[in-house]
């Protein structure tokens, strides 16, 4: 919503993760043999494109957009993203998906890592029980089978995964604008960034939709 409205690409940074997750799981690696991970997403071609239903995400010529949202895959996701060689792979391929052009990327190391002198950064968060309710929500209507206890226990684990690793912790960049969605909406959201790239990115030429 927000890339659209600021007439930009937009970019799942966790969804590459993801994609390294199901290349791992589909060639019956071991999520923690670092030089195996690394070979075969090496080996992997991962892009993205957008279509009238959204953004799609292609592993190996595969449409793999539902797959890499099972909860094998996002458990696997924060086992190998953990793995240096890993990430120096992806951040070098999320890096090239922005290359000569303007992207809203989303991701847990964005502005820390990927893209440290990203003109605009933005820290989006809410409580822990409107999140799982969120996403519980979103794997019902693609049609996954969830409940709502595991849900909130991925997202739990997931995010102690990613704030305890050497690599790339997750942590807000300095500099970056903290939203709380939890009372909000997305649509509320949305404005609130594109207010802000108003004001900060005017003169990047964004074509914002009024």
């Amino acid at each position: 919503m927000l890339a659209a409205r600021l007439g930009l690409d937009y970019v799942d940074s966790g969804a590459t993760y993801r994609a390294a997750a199901l290349k791992v799981l589909e060639s019956g690696i071991e999520p923690d043999d670092e030089a195996a991970v690394a070979d075969a997403i090496g080996n992997a071609e991962i892009h993205f494109a957008t279509d009238p239903s959204g953004s799609r995400l292609f592993l190996d010529g595969q449409d793999v957009t539902a797959k890499i949202r099972t909860a094998a895959v996002t458990l696997t996701a924060a086992k190998v993203s953990r793995l240096p060689e890993v990430r120096r792979k992806l951040v070098a391929l999320q890096r090239s998906l922005a290359q000569g052009r303007g992207v809203v990327m989303e991701g847990r190391d964005i502005g820390t890592v990927v893209f440290p002198e990203a003109p605009l950064k933005i820290f989006l968060k809410a409580d822990p029980e409107e999140r799982a309710r969120r996403r519980h929500h979103e794997d019902q209507h693609e049609g996954r089978s969830t409940t709502l206890e595991q849900t909130a226990y991925e997202i739990g684990r997931r995010d102690q995964l990613d704030a305890e690793r050497k690599i790339s912790p997750l942590v807000a960049a300095p500099d970056a604008f903290e939203i709380d969605s939890t009372l909000i909406s997305a649509e509320q959201v949305v404005e609130r960034i594109a207010d802000l790239a108003r004001k900060r990115l005017g003169n990047y030429r964004l074509t914002i939709a009024d």
